[in-house]
């Protein structure tokens, strides 16, 4: 018999199944304090919580039998994940169980701000009688621009076809062929920016995409917008919106998320009249507690059970003997993946993953999650783990490929990532372990180099000229920002080079302008690896 402990209030419908598991018993203790956890989890299989229990390194250590943690949401920052991984317990939670509410309060807050919903009902209330204030649009035959295709953003895409609108769909990861099987129309957020009558974002909040809506694009975006954000507060600039709605160019706003949660009293959104807010209540129905519960409840069946399972937000456990040889590659494989994506601008369609050298003798699919999570991470943030990385690619269309072979071009081992695009504009990106220098990056598409990948850095496609270095570092220099080392590839004297420069810190992006700007270069780009 298996024993699961209970310990934050789960309704007995989202844990039926374990409740009538005959292999399984089930204990419901709320409240209990650290000690009091620590003093009961050693003879339980697996623990599921919420948010208010914290599962500490010290109730992890405690818990000899435990085979599982399971969180009954999203997010799991109430679990010690590295103490879980090291005690070999797979923690899991629920992705897809606030996928429906969230879609359906984006349409909520979508309806209300076409119609004037709340503004119109505290009036009335108030004892005013006024249709005329409150001349609304209709949604049929307008333009809604989704910027994030993922499981919330693709559901709203779908409900939004179903009252009359045209969908703009933008994703990282969005093809071409998949936008046809959607139905939607493939654009980019400039492409949304300039056409779309209705804006709603799905994105994760990443380096990328914070205030990735901010002045630039209020300046150019076509007057009259409306903007939805039920996904992540920061991925619109805040005050940049408020002052287009002043302006005039943006028609009205409904947020259920802020940058800052819960927001200052101040904030010029809660006071606004052409500004719709609620209090995070995207996953707030009874059916998305109860889903994420149910979801949860059924991965913990399959954990104690020895069942294949999905969900979990921490690797498994691998053969000491594989992980040895595999762990001084992790690092590299997911820098390599996420400098991949950096340089990727098209959609990718699948990454292929080549390992030569003594790595093609061992099961390198811990290594190949760190790769993938890697590419992903770059577009979906911290929602991308090396477990669920696997899943969100296929979700997302995105193929895996890995290829071994026995010999290198020199290297002991030698790990190269391609993501391939269906406009075939493929990125390569090669990695190894050097001895005494540590992780290399030494090739880039079809140029040889010797790079360490870490840090800020500057990627410069030019034409193999004399004298273009001393313009980059002359244009470098005048903003203050030290050159730390330098690396040029090429092929043919005179023809396509490349030049990658490691620099102390971020460069403005108006930096990345001027060099293009400069004879014989065709692109500059930024990236930066932690």
């Amino acid at each position: 018999m298996f024993k699961v402990l209970v310990s934050d209030p789960i309704s007995d419908l989202g844990i039926q199944k374990l409740m009538d598991a005959e292999d399984v018993t089930v204990v419901k203790q709320t409240g209990l304090s650290e000690d009091e956890l620590v003093a009961i989890i050693g003879e339980y299989d697996a623990l599921l919580v919420r948010s208010q229990t914290r599962v500490t390194e010290r109730i992890l250590t405690a818990g000899t039998n435990l085979k599982a943690v399971g969180r009954a949401g999203v997010g799991v920052d109430n679990i010690d994940l590295e103490a879980a991984t090291k005690r070999g317990v797979v923690v899991i939670n629920a992705p897809d169980g606030n996928t429906i509410t969230t879609c359906e309060h984006t349409f909520a807050m979508l309806m209300a701000l076409a119609r004037h919903i709340p503004q119109a009902y505290a009036k009335t209330i108030a004892g005013t009688w006024d249709r005329k204030t409150f001349l609304g649009v209709e949604l049929n035959n307008k333009t809604l621009g989704v910027l994030g295709m993922g499981r919330i953003g693709s559901e709203v895409a779908k409900r939004a076809k179903a009252f009359g609108m045209n969908i703009l769909a933008y994703d990282p990861f969005l093809t071409q062929e998949r936008a046809e099987k959607m139905e939607v129309t493939l654009a980019s957020v400039n492409d949304i920016i300039l056409n779309a009558d209705f804006m709603t974002v799905h994105t994760p909040l990443t380096p990328e995409t914070r205030n990735m809506i901010s002045r630039p694009q209020f300046e150019v975006m076509k007057k009259g917008m409306r903007i939805i954000n039920c996904a992540r507060g920061g991925v619109i600039d805040e005050l940049a919106l408020v002052e287009a709605i002043d302006q005039g160019i943006v028609a009205g706003a409904a947020f259920d998320v802020f940058e800052h949660e819960p927001p200052q009293s101040d904030h010029p959104f809660l006071n606004h009249p052409l500004i719709i807010v609620t209090p995070h209540l995207g996953a707030s129905t009874i059916e998305a507690q109860e889903n994420v519960a149910i979801d949860v409840s059924e991965e913990v069946l399959h954990i104690l059970r020895n069942e294949p399972f999905k969900n979990a937000v921490n690797i498994p456990p691998v053969a000491p003997t594989v992980m040895k040889k595999l762990q001084p590659y992790f690092s590299l494989g997911e820098k390599l993946g996420s400098f991949a994506a950096q340089i990727t601008t098209k959609a990718v369609s699948e990454i292929h993953i080549d390992y030569a050298g003594d790595l093609s003798d061992v099961d390198t699919l811990p290594l190949t999650r760190y790769i993938v999570k890697g590419v992903l991470s770059y577009h979906l943030g911290n929602d991308v783990n090396i477990v669920n990385c696997m899943h969100l690619a296929k979700s997302r269309d995105v193929n895996i490929v890995v290829s071994k072979a026995p010999r290198t071009k020199g290297f002991t081992n030698l790990i190269s990532v391609t993501l391939k695009t269906q406009s075939d504009q493929d990125r390569l990106v090669a990695g190894t372990l050097l001895q005494g220098y540590g992780e290399r990056i030494v090739l880039l598409d079809k140029f040889p180099v010797d790079i360490a990948p870490e840090g800020h850095q500057i990627l410069i496609s030019h034409n193999d000229k004399p004298g273009i270095i001393g313009l980059v570092g002359t244009l470098i220099g005048k903003i203050d920002v030290n050159i730390a080392s330098m690396q040029v590839g090429r092929t043919l004297v005179g023809g396509s080079a490349l030049m990658i420069l490691t620099v102390d810190k971020a460069v403005p992006k108006d930096v990345l302008v001027q060099l293009v700007a400069l004879q014989e270069i065709n692109t500059a780009q930024e990236i930066i690896l932690n």
